[in-house]
């Protein structure tokens, strides 16, 4: 039997000037809930909708490590995790 998934991600808005870093266990579900702002606050506020970065963990604990490592990292070392693997900053999620 598989266990659950976890997934760390960065979402951004359509000018690429913000960033938001987040952690969830259910992520189509939680890119829904930010999408239609049902999230309050810096999401909603800025709207901040688009998946452009995201990592899979099978372990709760290292999930939330990495998010607490990439918010306490810089704009910088956010924005080089995101051209690692999606240079073109598409939405992952269409």
């Amino acid at each position: 039997m598989q266990g659950r998934r976890y997934f760390v991600y960065i979402l951004t808005n359509v000018h690429h000037t913000v960033l938001y870093t987040g952690v969830t266990s259910d992520l189509c579900r939680r890119l829904a809930q930010h999408r239609a702002r049902l999230v309050r606050g810096f999401t909603a506020r800025y709207n901040v909708t688009k998946l452009v970065y995201y990592e899979a963990f099978d372990d709760a604990r290292h999930a939330s490590a990495r998010e607490k490592q990439l918010k306490a990292g810089s704009r910088a070392s956010k924005v080089a995790a995101i051209a690692r693997t999606n240079p073109a900053w598409s939405d992952l999620l269409g």
